[in-house]
């Protein structure tokens, strides 16, 4: 029953506050909150708990590889949301989704094949930067000073998607084996909740300036993923979940004080 709970409501739980936040203080740290791993920490804690930390291990370093194809879901939406007659909320979600998904099988494929976890990290940071410097190129359009108000229904929703889908892949996880769940644990769950509502209620440029924002929260993710990869078998699920969650938490300040200092320095410098 307890693990049922975790099911149907931390991952949720997680997703809602991200939201509340990015409205609070705009949409690229919803994006950069929901890309820290509020939805796949619970899918791989759960299957720690359910199937034990080798499981868990395997799974965390495949899901470094999922966070290519994560990269690719944010750069694909953020592209589809600004073609006129593409850009409807539902056909960029299911297109998006579409090319996620075939790299995610291709990856599982090879996930046994990849080497130790340091490989897959490498890739999924190289995958990160060249997202980035994608949806850069692409500019950034001036972000709606008041975007429309959510209806009522919309943190309800959020939640139930992502719990319906969270449960989903907790749930065949036994089937699927930990590669293949490894790699799809970084799915874009939350992701898709949040970014689909920004495009939908705010348009193209919320959606991009979310999605930038998911790619900037992707150095936490995969700093997660590998310290549990490297530390759930040796320290057990509840040290190395400890440990990744404070070490991801650590990174991510550390990252924000960083760009926060940059963009002071460059404002001044043009000011000057």
């Amino acid at each position: 029953m307890s693990i049922l709970i975790l099911k149907l409501l931390l991952a949720p739980a997680l997703v809602v506050a991200s939201s509340l936040a990015g409205r609070r203080w705009g949409p690229g740290l919803a994006g950069t909150l929901v890309a820290l791993p509020i939805v796949a920490g619970p899918i791989l804690g759960i299957t720690c708990l359910e199937h034990g930390p080798h499981f868990a291990s395997r799974a965390a370093g495949a899901s470094l590889l999922g966070l290519v194809s994560l990269a690719l879901f944010a750069v694909v939406f953020a592209l589809l949301a600004r073609v006129p007659r593409t850009g409807h909320w539902l056909v960029t979600l299911l297109l998006a989704w579409a090319a996620c998904l075939v790299v995610d099988f291709a990856l599982s494929a090879v996930a046994d094949r990849t080497g130790p976890p340091v490989v897959a990290l490498l890739l999924s940071l190289a995958a990160t930067a060249c997202g980035a410097k994608a949806l850069a190129r692409t500019g950034t359009d001036p972000v709606p000073v008041a975007p429309p108000a959510p209806p009522k229904w919309d943190l309800p929703a959020r939640a139930v998607a992502t719990a319906l889908l969270v449960t989903a892949l907790t749930t065949a996880a036994a089937q699927l084996g930990p590669d293949v769940t490894g790699v799809l644990a970084p799915f874009p769950i939350g992701t898709s909740v949040v970014a689909t509502f920004a495009l939908a209620q705010g348009g193209a440029a919320v959606a991009a300036a979310t999605l930038r924002g998911v790619l900037r929260g992707l150095w936490g993710f995969a700093a997660f993923c590998f310290l549990v990869a490297a530390l759930a078998q040796p320290l057990g699920g509840p040290a190395a979940f400890g440990i990744a969650a404070a070490c991801t938490l650590a990174l991510q300040l550390a990252l924000g004080l960083v760009r926060t200092s940059l963009t002071a320095r460059r404002v001044a410098a043009q000011a000057g």
